[in-house]
């Protein structure tokens, strides 16, 4: 499969975070749950022959566990998967 389909990036707020540390362990959260998720989302632009390129921007003011941004993350691409249907979709 093309990965030139789907780009992603990553960001949290300096301001929110002052220290890096903290600020790449969100983004090393994020990056993670999801490269494991974003399959689906590359079989529907692939099926749809649209290419994507997002960034997300953590805008919580604590930092959150594994588990959290999982879930997270899961219901952000399921949100970009059901634009793209209906993108994709042919008007009636």
């Amino acid at each position: 499969m093309d990965a030139a389909h789907l780009q992603a990036g990553f960001g949290v707020s300096t301001r929110l975070f002052k220290k890096a540390v903290h600020r790449n362990r969100i983004k090393r959260l994020t990056r993670e749950a999801y490269r494991l998720q974003k399959e689906a989302v590359l079989q529907v632009l692939k099926d749809s022959d649209f290419r994507l390129s997002v960034f997300l921007l953590f805008t919580g003011r604590e930092l959150p566990g594994y588990l959290q941004v999982e879930k997270k993350m899961q219901l952000i691409l399921q949100r970009i998967m059901h634009i793209i249907n209906e993108k994709a979709a042919p008007h009636s």
